[in-house]
């Protein structure tokens, strides 16, 4: 039986298994801390918890930012209910080049990563310009969701 040519199965990928969010209680949730609003992962900036009402639920009011688009979200959820939370990396590459407006990355491992985009904002263009000075920089990538993104850079220390 175990000869039979369907068993034999070959996977090209496989994920790491990790899930893109977690659920959290409303009420657990921080000023800076992450959530998602209409399923984009967000900075919480404010929120607030109304009392409970005649029919015995507390609300919390959240006022989020967009960590990719910048764009402000609201949402109104009970207390006691989860919200999903996002699992958000920050991670430090080396930048090798930069090719047809994508960074050209490298890991401290020596691994190569050249899928993220030059950012549109002043960002990019004081990456463009700081890498045409021939400065050693080091780009900090945020991901969240499947998406990732260039969010600052620093000049890397001298000797490494």
């Amino acid at each position: 039986m175990s000869d039979d040519e369907s068993h034999n199965q070959t996977f090209e990928a496989a994920g790491s298994g990790a899930s893109l969010t977690y659920p959290m209680q409303c009420s657990a949730l921080r000023k800076n801390g992450h959530v998602c609003i209409k399923s984009r992962p967000c900075k919480i900036v404010d929120m607030s918890t109304s009392k409970t009402g005649k029919h015995g639920h507390a609300k919390v009011h959240l006022i989020a930012i967009d960590i990719f688009t910048g764009k402000k979200l609201e949402d109104i959820c009970p207390s006691t209910h989860n919200m999903d939370v996002p699992n958000v990396r920050r991670e430090e590459y080396q930048l090798v080049n930069i090719d047809d407006g994508f960074l050209n990355l490298m890991t401290n491992d020596g691994t190569a990563k050249d899928d993220v985009k030059v950012p549109d904002s002043d960002l990019g263009k004081e990456i463009m310009a700081a890498f045409e000075d021939n400065k050693d920089l080091l780009v900090t990538i945020i991901s969240a969701m499947g998406e990732e993104q260039a969010i600052s850079y620093k000049e890397a220390p001298k000797g490494t």
